[in-house]
């Protein structure tokens, strides 16, 4: 079992003129078995957020907590934080070239579970991760993402998941830029983790399209740094018929 909290964060993005604020007091608590999905348009500070938790050195942390199982994860490293159990699938996967994805994927499981794989036990394990999610034993020997199309770059990201086996994941914009075989596909992979694993679970996205693979338990929207609204399947259906333009009035009221 496992919680994380949020507890009024605020953070920014660091400029030359000093950071600039884009979360303005976030608080959320998503433990073990939950989904939780954070809608909101561009802009409004969800990837942030996102950032922010795993320790983008990008984002600075102002005040307020982030709290696994009552540790701060703050306090902690990125390679920390991943020990702890944390996971970022990123919107945009980035490439590693020269790094194979094979040696790239046993050296972040030697990592994350404290010793290296047993290599027959590794090797079958991720054989069958892969072929869950339909990607060629040939990618394999490939360099990280490097010239992988959008759908395969959220694939890996998904294999990563299966493998490293977090205690709570976050998936900002997994969908973005998938179609719908991919969609499904992805979907399948994240469902599959959750049906067999004991994992909190936050899903960044803009549409509800999502959602209709992987069911929230709780719907979040995000609107200026913030959550202004919370609620069940059913919002996320709000959303989608009315779109967010009536929770900008909220967010600026908030921010008053």
């Amino acid at each position: 079992m496992a919680t994380l909290e949020i507890k009024d964060l605020h953070a920014g993005v660091t400029t030359d003129e000093g950071t600039k604020e884009i979360l303005k007091g976030v608080n959320l608590t998503i433990s073990s078995g939950e989904t939780h999905a954070i809608m909101g348009p561009n802009g409004s500070g969800k990837s942030t957020l996102s950032y922010a938790i795993a320790g983008h050195p990008k984002y600075e942390v102002t005040s307020g907590e982030v709290l696994l199982d009552g540790e701060n994860v703050l306090d902690m490293t990125v390679d920390e934080r991943a020990r702890a159990g944390l996971f970022l699938a990123m919107q945009y996967p980035v490439e590693v070239p020269g790094v194979s994805m094979s040696n790239f994927l046993r050296t972040a499981a030697t990592a994350v579970r404290g010793e290296a794989p047993k290599v027959r036990h590794w090797v079958k394990e991720v054989k069958d991760e892969m072929a869950k999610l339909e990607i060629s034993p040939e990618f394999a020997e490939r360099s990280v993402n490097e010239g992988f199309s959008g759908g395969e770059k959220k694939r890996h990201e998904i294999l990563q998941l299966a493998l490293l086996k977090p205690r709570i994941a976050i998936l900002d914009e997994t969908d973005s830029g998938l179609d719908v075989d991919a969609l499904r596909v992805v979907s399948e992979g994240v469902n599959d983790y959750k049906a067999s694993n004991d994992v909190g679970v936050m899903l960044i996205t803009h549409y509800t399209r999502i959602l209709r693979h992987i069911s929230p338990d709780f719907v979040h929207v995000f609107a200026d740094g913030r959550i202004v609204e919370s609620g069940g399947r059913e919002l996320a259906e709000e959303l989608e018929e009315h779109g967010y333009v009536k929770y900008a009035g909220r967010a600026e009221a908030a921010s008053a």
